[in-house]
């Protein structure tokens, strides 16, 4: 019985990598509740691994949780799948999807294959931590901290909505401001009170000219 290590790396955050040495007759079960006790996740989510080639694209799924669909479709389960079944290559990689509802995506690869495992260690073991793990916000606690009160706005906000950020200040004055001018109301009341300037003038003008004629 070999001892394999796995190294489980998030595909958007590079900087957080976690090694793990698992038994080869193990499952991937096992593997996937290991991943979650040095990220502090819960396991008990719809999950997969895909046999993956070295450019990352995702083959046969190892299923935890499966939908309806897929147990239809005959999945494996990872609970039923041990891991040397699967193992092909000295450097297998698999593609890791976790909790499906708001998944988080992995690459695993099997870094190394020791042959002898140490009788003092429970496996699996996690080897080594680096980096921590990126929070999540589940769903039936995504409105448990709030900003204000009052009720949410239904107009659209611009800045907010399309990730306004101060570089952009130069962008939009090269727009010349079109779509958020917010002072364009003023403007044309500006407008407005220079034509009633305008026809100000225009009145005292008559006045001056009718005066005359009476002097005539």
């Amino acid at each position: 019985m070999a001892i394999y290590r796995f190294r489980i790396s998030f595909e958007d955050f590079d900087e957080v990598v976690r090694e793990i040495d698992i038994k080869s007759t193990q499952t991937f079960e096992d593997l996937h509740k290991a991943v979650h006790r040095s990220t502090g996740y819960s396991a008990e989510k719809s999950s997969s691994f895909f046999v993956s080639t070295d450019n990352w694209i995702k083959g046969d799924e190892i299923a935890y949780l499966p939908t309806q669909r897929k147990i239809d479709r005959g999945v494996a389960l990872m609970e039923a799948s041990k891991l040397n079944r699967f193992i092909e290559d000295p450097h297998q990689k698999f593609y890791y999807i976790y909790n499906f509802d708001r998944p988080f995506d992995f690459h695993v690869e099997l870094i190394k294959i020791i042959l002898d495992p140490d009788p003092n260690i429970e496996y699996p073991f996690l080897v080594k931590s680096t980096g921590e793990a990126p929070k999540i916000i589940e769903k039936d606690n995504f409105g448990a901290v709030t900003v204000s009160s009052a009720p949410a706005s239904t107009e659209f906000d611009f800045l907010n909505e399309m990730d306004f950020v101060p570089e952009d200040t130069e962008e939009i004055e090269a727009m010349g401001g079109r779509g958020i001018n917010t002072e364009e109301k003023s403007d044309d009341t500006d407008e407005d009170t220079d034509d009633a300037d305008e026809f100000a003038d225009s009145d005292d003008y008559e006045d001056e000219e009718y005066d005359s004629k009476e002097d005539y």
